[in-house]
């Protein structure tokens, strides 16, 4: 078994609409970001890479590659998945944490975990997503971005 970590951060920004964990939450602002900055599948993709020592979403994602200018996330996170399978590796479980002020999360979660699991080919009891603020303190308290946290774990093909 392989354990991978991941962690983002996004920039809240006018214009954009709010996706996580691969669904359109309402809000006033989204992420910045090349594709669609959805920081909590971001996290997730960067952990399964981690995992199975294959470098961060960046090396296989590039921002400078247009080709990926507005991608959705659960793409990316799709590839990734057939990336960590190619190399022998299956996903037993993930674990998640969205950092931010607002807004709420709760009414998403059961969403976000069900869109997660279809993309990665999981039972939704093999994926959890977590929210959380940070008591008004720093960048996410301040409402300025999102950050996002995720472990996983993988089994080695024997």
């Amino acid at each position: 078994m392989r354990v991978g970590f991941g962690y983002d951060v996004h920039a809240f920004v006018e214009g954009r609409p709010l996706i996580l964990g691969g669904i359109e939450i309402p809000h006033t602002h989204g992420l910045l970001g090349h594709s669609d900055a959805d920081v909590l599948l971001h996290a997730v993709a960067d952990a399964l890479l981690g995992a199975a020592a294959l470098g961060d979403i960046g090396r296989h994602f590039p921002d400078s590659d247009p080709a990926y200018k507005g991608i959705s996330s659960l793409l990316l996170l799709e590839r990734t998945v057939e990336l960590i399978r190619r190399e022998g590796f299956s996903v037993h479980n993930v674990d998640s944490t969205l950092v931010l002020q607002k807004p709420r999360l709760a009414p998403y979660i059961s969403r976000m975990v069900e869109e997660i699991a279809r993309v990665m080919g999981l039972p939704v009891s093999a994926v959890n997503v977590k929210a959380t603020t940070t008591e008004k303190l720093g960048f996410t308290g301040r409402q300025e971005g999102v950050a996002a946290y995720a472990v996983v774990l993988l089994n080695e093909a024997v």
